[in-house]
């Protein structure tokens, strides 16, 4: 009996130990955005098929796009100074075929890697504006220092006080709502 618990115990130190790599080894981090990492990785996702690389890339380019027009009509609906002033960025200069290329360009820099894809159109838009090279490099820097520090504040959230915050101020609204 005591042989078996014993061998019990290291079996359930053992599966912990186990547990706690798997954890570790697969965890994910807080992911926001498609970045160019996912970007690249379209091409192994199909295996290297150069035509259907092209079509899932396009294809998710134009639900950006189309979720940004969507996004700008509701905003319009309500205050159309803040859907202008908002959604000013020019994302439509390029055909799909060149936003493709330009992504694909940007992408190969490792520096740009973890910058978002809508933040890349913008910005592969802009090159082909004929915008100049300084404010462009600006607003990379502005983008990297923005996504640096949105996943820097993801990362330290204190999530059992957002649930709570989100609690307290779903009471007050049913409160006001029942007065």
């Amino acid at each position: 009996m005591l042989e078996r618990c014993k061998l019990t115990r290291m079996q359930i130190r053992f599966f912990l130990l186990s547990a706690l790599l798997f954890s570790i080894c697969f965890s994910q981090q807080n992911k926001l955005f498609w970045d160019g990492n996912d970007w690249n990785k379209v091409s192994k996702s199909v295996e290297y098929h150069p035509e259907m690389t092209l079509r899932v890339k396009r294809a998710y380019l134009t639900g950006v796009l189309d979720g940004r027009l969507y996004g700008y009509l509701k905003t319009w609906t309500k205050d159309q100074f803040i859907a202008d002033d908002v959604f000013s960025e020019t994302v439509d200069y390029l055909t799909p075929r060149e936003l493709i290329k330009n992504l694909n360009f940007f992408y190969e820099d490792p520096l740009n890697s973890y910058i978002p894809i809508p933040s890349a159109i913008v910005i592969a838009n802009m090159y082909g504006e004929r915008v100049p090279i300084p404010i462009i490099e600006e607003y990379i820097l502005v983008t990297r220092r923005w996504i640096n520090n949105l996943m820097l504040d993801l990362d330290t959230l204190n999530y059992s006080k957002l649930i709570e915050d989100k609690f307290i101020k779903h009471h007050e609204k049913t409160f006001n709502r029942s007065e």
